[in-house]
């Protein structure tokens, strides 16, 4: 599956309908409420075997939201192709100025080091 693409539908309702929704309690920030109620939510997407959780929010509709941007942010990075490089020839002219400041630098180095006289 390291060539294929994941399909990816446009909207949320589409995406949640291919995963597998799973609610558990949640730690944390809340008080009594997510000690209580299961807010935190847990999504595998059935095709590609991805898992997007979420349990920062209080109610479980805003960390299903949440768990579902994560899940289309990591199918997108899956699906990500770089392109291909495409080669370029350097300039004959480039070479030869590049070659001229090697010359240069090399002299201004030679200029710098002690000249030593008949002794």
């Amino acid at each position: 599956m390291a060539n294929d693409l994941i399909p990816l539908p446009h909207n949320d309702d589409a995406l949640l309908a291919q995963c597998d929704v799973m609610t558990y309690r949640s730690g944390g920030k809340g008080g009594q409420n997510v000690n209580k109620v299961e807010t935190a939510v847990r999504l595998r997407h059935r095709p590609s075997g991805i898992t997007a959780a979420s349990q920062k929010e209080r109610s479980q509709s805003q960390n299903k939201r949440a768990a579902l941007a994560t899940l289309r942010r990591k199918i997108e990075a899956l699906n990500y192709r770089a392109p291909k490089r495409v080669k370029t020839k350097v300039p004959r002219s480039v070479k030869l100025n590049i070659l001229e400041q090697k010359k240069r630098r090399a002299a201004t180095k030679r200029s710098r080091t002690r000249v030593r006289g008949d002794e």
